[in-house]
């Protein structure tokens, strides 16, 4: 299997813990990625609210490269670049003015986009493409007894429910159940985060970050784990400020491919682990510290 890769800005900055599991653990499941050459932003969702021409132009480069790459889906990591990549495929397809606007600029450029570059999320494609059957045969080191809560955040399936449902996904929930892991229910899966608001209106941004950990904490989760890089920040960079305001609220946030990589055998620091502000203390040593798994993350410094 092949594919494209886009990593977007925040694999290669914040958010590289992301990159350094994900790519090794397609490697380990026979997943090949080609990353997209000359890639450039994708506009982000913030972009889109002050030009949304411009931002869709961002985007379409990037698809328009990718399509005259090869015949290869679009892998895209990032929940923000995944929501404007796809927003942009639906705008060319439903909003003449933008399309018209954006094929101009593509054409200035040398570049075409008729549509034919899917983009996808790891989700999807561990899921429907390489299967949770292979996924498991694949675990040497399961995740027994961890309790995880998976949180999506709110980009990845709306308004574009393309590969799970959008207000009750289940992908990374039967991915985490087949790595052997206790999936905590966890109904604010879908909840916004607080995105941006963190830095920008922090009252507000900062609550939204504090209602989950707490719901998390709550239900006997050892673990958050995510899917989007701005999520993992804010739910793992702030917990002296939300412990100053509202009590002490702590819990770890790995993304789910960190967990992966863990069941395959790799070690915490390729996986990027070492990058937690709260670290993740029981799958970062030896599986009989396990038992001690909820003590350890809880009183993590």
């Amino acid at each position: 299997m092949k594919y494209t890769y886009f990593p977007g800005c925040s694999l290669k900055g914040l958010g590289r813990a992301y990159e350094e599991s994900l790519l090794p653990v397609m490697r380990h499941l026979g997943v090949e990625l080609a990353e997209l050459d000359d890639w450039n932003c994708c506009g982000a969702t913030a972009y889109m609210s002050v030009d949304e021409a411009k931002a869709g132009v961002l985007a379409a480069r990037n698809l328009a490269i990718a399509e005259k790459a090869g015949p290869y889906d679009l892998l895209t990591p990032c929940s923000a670049c995944y929501l404007v990549l796809n927003k942009t495929k639906h705008n060319i397809t439903d909003f003449p003015e933008i399309r018209d606007t954006i094929h101009r600029a593509l054409r200035s450029a040398n570049l075409a986009y008729t549509g034919n570059t899917q983009v996808r999320h790891p989700l999807d494609v561990l899921v429907h493409d390489v299967g949770l059957d292979a996924i498991k045969s694949r675990v040497v080191r399961p995740l027994k007894g961890l309790k995880v809560a998976p949180y999506y955040g709110c980009q990845v399936v709306r308004p574009y429910s393309t590969f799970d449902d959008a207000w009750n996904p289940t992908t990374m929930d039967r991915l985490l159940a087949a790595l052997g892991a206790d999936v905590v229910p966890f109904p604010l899966k879908t909840k916004c985060c607080g995105g941006s608001l963190t830095g920008t209106v922090p009252e507000a941004g900062l609550r939204l970050t504090y209602i989950l950990l707490k719901e998390a904490v709550r239900r006997g989760a050892d673990v958050i784990a995510t899917i989007c890089p701005l999520c993992q920040f804010n739910l793992d960079a702030y917990h002296d400020q939300i412990d100053r305001r509202w009590g002490r609220t702590r819990i770890a946030t790995v993304y789910f491919t960190q967990l992966m990589g863990l069941t395959f055998g790799f070690s915490p620091k390729q996986l990027g682990l070492n990058r937690n502000f709260v670290p993740m203390n029981p799958l970062a040593t030896e599986p009989k510290a396990m038992a001690q798994r909820s003590q350890s993350v809880r009183g993590a410094p």
